[in-house]
């Protein structure tokens, strides 16, 4: 009786201690780290284009030599456009200014108590470039050399860091902010976030520092990133009873709009009242 009883302790200690590691903020916390971890391996796209970058595919290459040729031809003949392009990819949309962009964001929703929206927000910038430095180290890709260089810039080409921290940028900023914005205006924070991931592209290759793959690579490689921290905050508020956003366009916790606590739970399902 006294060993049953005992056994019965054992047990019962065993599962206290199972039950603190898997609760909601807990599995959150490993899932966070794991997706960080895993995101290299699951953006199946961008695997695809570094093999095709490090293989140097003929049809790849003629591409990025052709672009690069022909914007670069471009460049020199207009010198006014250069300039305006040099602001946008140097001030508007440097990896700073939209990291900065993130670090606001990130303040605010501290001061709204929302503190996992703020930890993923925080993981997927920082996630973002750090993965996207170590990939530029471990290609090694060299830059385009062009006559009469209309711009330089440092370190490796493969992926462009400008595209990848735009693409990482905007996307938190609008999964974030978007509940925020009435419906009927929505599209207007789109179409802001793309021209930014798009014409920061756009800059990259037109001032010959990158090639059209290492823009490619840059936002697909962002979007792996996005990706894998924003399933890991779906699972988070599936594990306390939250329902997952219906479209993309509700952002990642709609709640926030409501002015209630973002950390609040979730009513319980009506069978449990």
């Amino acid at each position: 009786m006294a060993q049953r009883t005992a056994r019965s302790r054992r047990l019962a200690g065993v599962r206290a201690v199972l039950a603190r590691q898997s609760g909601p903020d807990a599995a959150f916390g490993r899932r966070l780290v794991l997706a960080v971890a895993a995101t290299a391996a699951i953006a199946v796209p961008f695997a695809l284009a570094l093999v095709l970058v490090e293989s140097r595919w003929p049809p790849l290459y003629r591409l990025d030599r052709a672009a690069a040729e022909q914007l670069h031809r471009r460049a020199l003949e207009d010198p006014a456009r250069v300039r305006v392009l040099q602001f946008f990819t140097d001030v508007a949309w440097d990896p700073v200014t939209m990291r900065l962009l993130v670090a606001v964001l990130v303040v605010w929703l501290l001061t709204r108590r929302a503190w996992r929206l703020a930890a993923w927000a925080t993981v997927t910038a920082t996630a973002g470039a750090l993965i996207g430095f170590l990939v530029k180290q471990a290609v090694e890709r060299a830059r385009p050399h062009l006559p009469e260089p209309v711009a330089h810039a440092p370190g490796f080409s493969f992926p462009s860091g400008h595209a990848m921290a735009a693409t990482t940028s905007c996307a938190v900023l609008l999964l974030v902010l978007l509940p925020l914005v009435p419906r009927a205006w929505r599209p207007l924070p789109w179409a802001l976030a793309a021209t930014a991931v798009l014409g920061v592209g756009y800059t990259r290759v037109a001032l010959g520092v990158h090639w059209v793959s290492d823009v490619v690579g840059g936002w697909l490689l962002g979007i792996a990133v996005v990706t894998a921290t924003t399933l890991v905050f779906e699972a988070w508020r599936a594990d306390t009873g939250r329902p997952r956003a219906a479209v993309v366009s509700d952002g990642l916790e709609p709640e926030i709009s409501s002015g209630a606590d973002p950390e609040g739970a979730a009513d319980p399902p009506a069978g449990h009242r």
